[in-house]
């Protein structure tokens, strides 16, 4: 039930990512001041992502990297902005799905540890009770011991007729 939810969820996610970015770069290219902000956020990336590689692949670290054209790196940091957009909406509904959990868990452990105390509770009441038995048969053996003098120690065999004994 729950692959088949976070299968639409993330399909969601992936539909509505996308109209964001191309809302990114429609804006990018209205507004000067952003699209210097994203294509120096895509070029950063591009450096980054280029040196990595580099070092992945054992090649030389210390060359120049040529930096991306101006519609490139539009593309780039529209796409890196959506994907970024698409990983922070999924972190936050696996954050929820945590605390969801985490407080189930919660809930659960609560009652158990309730149940657990009653039983508790229960088992203290009955040793209680079991000892004032124990004292009112030993208050009643004290009472016939005094008026007949018997002794109970000698009771202890089965008087029943139908004990096969």
């Amino acid at each position: 039930m729950i692959l088949p939810v976070a299968k639409l969820g993330a399909l969601a996610v992936k539909t509505f990512g996308k109209p964001i970015a191309n809302r990114l770069k429609k804006e990018a290219a209205l507004h000067p001041m952003f699209r210097q902000l994203i294509i120096s956020f895509a070029q950063t990336n591009h450096r980054f992502t280029t040196r990595v590689q580099r070092r992945i692949y054992g090649h030389a670290t210390d060359v120049a990297i040529r930096p991306l054209n101006e519609e490139k790196a539009v593309q780039a940091a529209a796409d890196l902005i959506g994907e970024l957009f698409l990983f922070s909406v999924a972190g936050a509904a696996l954050i929820f799905e945590v605390q969801r959990s985490s407080r189930s868990e919660a809930r659960k452990e609560e009652l158990r540890r309730r149940e657990i105390d009653a039983m508790k509770q229960r088992d203290e009441d009955l040793l209680m009770e079991v000892e004032l038995l124990k004292h009112q048969l030993e208050e009643v053996e004290q009472l016939i011991k005094g008026r007949t003098g018997w002794n109970p120690q000698f009771q202890a065999t089965d008087q029943r007729p139908d004990h096969q004994g």
